[in-house]
């Protein structure tokens, strides 16, 4: 899978046709930094596709060491979040995916009643107790370039799905992708090679 850098994934392009749904890898899945990813497609259109994995933790940065990086003072923070290594793009940059509820300047909508949200002002409020009802903090993102995301489905790389708040939102990691197949009633172990839409 191609990483592509010049797509800003927060510039909000037209034509979206798979913002807001779900990439399951498929099992044969060959990219091991994707294998078993289950991923929220952010942004799509002619000029490329943006996306979060949600189910691959980072393990050695807190949500509290990552504010005192950031300059936000909140001792303790009044929430706490996992922090999710959201793709191999840009992985020094912080991306919030949330319910819409919770918009500022500068959130980009997702489709399905969801927003994204790139700056130190969503931190702020996430570690004072506000914020967004729901939400997960990415560092780094999934980019494709024009047509790359379309060449990988038609490839049988992914199966797509509707998103769900807890496919989303929950910190059960281990189980993400096995509930996302089981969403599209889908047993891996029968899949050859075949992959379809939900």
């Amino acid at each position: 899978m191609a990483q592509q850098d010049s797509l800003d994934p927060l510039d909000p392009v037209g034509g979206d046709t798979l913002s807001g749904q779900l990439l399951i890898a498929m099992p044969s899945m060959r990219d091991s930094r994707f294998a078993r990813s289950v991923i929220c497609i952010c942004a799509h259109s002619p000029e490329g596709a943006m996306g979060l994995v949600l189910n691959r933790p980072i393990q050695k940065l807190s949500f509290d060491a990552l504010l005192r990086q950031v300059g936000v003072e909140a001792v303790p923070p009044q929430r706490d979040i996992r922090l999710l290594n959201g793709g191999p793009v840009d992985e020094g940059r912080g991306f919030v995916l949330h319910t819409n509820e919770w918009r500022e300047e500068g959130s980009l909508p997702v489709e399905g009643g969801f927003a994204i949200t790139a700056n130190v002002d969503i931190l702020k409020a996430i570690a004072e107790g506000s914020g967004p009802r729901q939400c997960v903090l990415a560092l780094g993102y999934a980019g494709w370039g024009p047509g790359q995301l379309d060449a990988e489905i038609a490839e049988n790389a992914w199966l797509i799905a509707p998103p769900d708040e807890a496919l989303l939102f929950d910190t059960e990691l281990k189980t993400k992708w096995d509930r996302a197949m089981s969403k599209l009633r889908v047993d891996p172990s029968r899949i050859v090679g075949a992959a379809g839409h939900a």
